[in-house]
């Protein structure tokens, strides 16, 4: 559990990531949206300052405050104009002794390599579907259809659309070929678990819960090719995917469903190295639960399903901030004393 202190004594320097060559409406959305978790975890009791990074020099945008004084909350997904670069904010602030919240540099480094993951996850024992890295399209004996083809390093669903699903091997070598060039990085291949897919908010560090499970209802779909969470379904109001998904919450599972869920997020999150907070998405099929992906600093915006099920259970949108920030105090050199 987060040590109890008053949320007064804890200033948070909340950095966000804003880059100049955005459009200005993008801008404005990742404005607007820092601004309500500012707002929330002011009206907890935090003395909060919004810090924008725009540009690659962290040491200097940080260089008024004192780590020793403050916590970061890193709401950073990259740095600007710098693609894959979340591990390296993380890095950033270790190098500089803030403490902030979320994984360390190291488990975000591990989190992007798609590859890295399942091979953590097959090792540990947690279920994970059939998979293969392809380099170049060819073919060499995949036969499990229907497949998924993702781009190995992107997250966010980046790369993610209905042709990711392939049923025949044209379609696979012809999907592999289109991400090898386009994101010039391998594709990964997976079974598709053409079942119930769910998403798990878990958080705490040593003792760690579980919170509601949700699950996204396909049954407006179909077709196979369309029951997956695209980048449209997450990005692009109007889309059939963001309009026709709907999220769940609670998920209807029973009780031993629920117990099984529990115990597979909290072994994927310890295997990861997640810290604080994260989300582990899973599909079931069979009665196995298979872990997808693994999401270290899960989408902690108001509508995100993590934030829905930590008011589901119980948490404004201001303490389930509050709440990640105290986690995080636990290693401050001041805060963490105090236990």
């Amino acid at each position: 559990m987060p040590i109890e202190i008053d949320p007064r004594e804890v200033p948070v320097l909340l950095l966000y990531n804003l880059d100049p060559s955005w459009a200005s409406r993008e801008k404005e959305e990742v404005r607007a949206a820092s601004s309500q978790l500012d707002q929330a975890i002011s009206a907890v009791g935090h003395p909060t300052t919004l810090v924008p990074l725009v540009s690659e020099e962290i040491a200097e945008i940080l260089r008024p405050y004192d780590p020793y004084s403050h916590i970061v909350f890193n709401w950073c997904e990259s740095i600007p104009g710098v693609p894959h670069s979340e591990p390296l904010v993380a890095w950033n602030l270790e190098l500089q002794d803030f403490v902030f919240t979320g994984a360390s540099s190291a488990a975000l480094a591990l989190s992007g390599d798609k590859c890295r993951v399942k091979r953590i996850l097959e090792e540990t024992g947690i279920p994970t579907p059939e998979w293969r890295l392809y380099d170049e399209p060819k073919a060499d004996g995949w036969d499990i259809f229907p497949a998924i083809v993702k781009p190995v390093n992107e997250h966010g669903s980046e790369g993610i659309t209905r042709d990711s699903v392939v049923k025949t091997e044209a379609e696979l070598l012809k999907r592999v070929a289109y991400l090898v060039k386009t994101y010039n990085q391998p594709a990964l291949v997976e079974d598709f678990i053409d079942g119930r897919e769910f998403h798990v908010s878990v958080w705490g560090n040593g003792q760690i819960e579980m919170l509601p499970p949700a699950e996204m209802d396909f049954s407006l779909f179909d077709e196979v090719e369309d029951r997956l969470c695209t980048y449209d379904s997450k990005f692009v109001p109007g889309s059939q995917h963001y309009e026709d998904i709907e999220m769940i919450l609670p998920a209807p599972l029973n009780e031993d469903e629920i117990q099984t869920v529990e115990e597979i997020c909290k072994a994927a999150y310890t295997a990861i190295g997640c810290r604080d907070y994260g989300r582990i998405d899973l599909r079931s099929r069979d009665g196995i639960y298979y872990v997808l992906d693994v999401n270290p600093n899960a989408d902690i915006s108001q509508d995100a399903s993590l934030s829905s099920a930590a008011e589901f259970a119980g948490y404004s949108y201001g303490e389930t901030g509050s709440r990640i920030i105290r986690l995080a105090a636990n290693r401050h050199p001041v805060w963490g004393k105090r236990r």
